[in-house]
């Protein structure tokens, strides 16, 4: 048996790592045309100010959907903010978490009753295989407001 493919093949290999630069950047959906960020914490400080608003957020990716790439959690000096996107349009790389990323989309509120919401921390806690008791929550009537950003597209940086 001839050593020349395998010979071939690892040259192939090593030649393709040796071009892909380290660090490269990922761009995601639209990716990010938007030049300056607005910090995570004065959108969440305001967030009334910035709904219906497309802006720029940058930070670590602190979490990412372990389901569907769906969304992905960016922080930075200690505030954090959702990038969510529809199921497909996006898919966010697992390996994303940690890295900085630069994210583009429109910020919006979602209002839950008590039940939604309740039902949206329950799918979190499923997506992460974590347990979940709704009677150890201690909640408030409601409603309740979450404050994301609608993605539409991001840069991650490594990956």
């Amino acid at each position: 048996m001839s050593t020349a493919r395998p010979a071939l093949a690892v040259y192939c290999l090593a030649l393709a790592l040796a071009i892909t630069p380290l660090g490269a950047e990922t761009s995601l959906g639209e990716g990010v045309e938007i030049e300056e960020a607005t910090p995570i914490g004065r959108i969440l400080a305001d967030p009334d100010e910035y709904i219906g608003q497309a802006v720029r957020i940058e930070g670590g990716a602190l979490d990412v959907c372990p389901m569907k790439g769906c969304w992905i959690e960016l922080g930075d000096e200690g505030e954090s903010l959702r990038v969510k996107v529809d199921d497909g349009v996006i898919v966010f790389p697992a390996d994303a978490k940690g890295h900085l990323v630069a994210a583009q989309g429109v910020v919006e509120a979602v209002e839950m009753e008590r039940d939604a919401y309740i039902g949206w921390l329950r799918h979190l806690a499923e997506e992460k295989g974590e347990p979940f008791d709704a009677d150890a929550l201690e909640l408030g009537p409601g409603p309740f407001r979450r404050i994301q950003l609608r993605g539409t597209g991001a840069v991650v940086d490594g990956p």
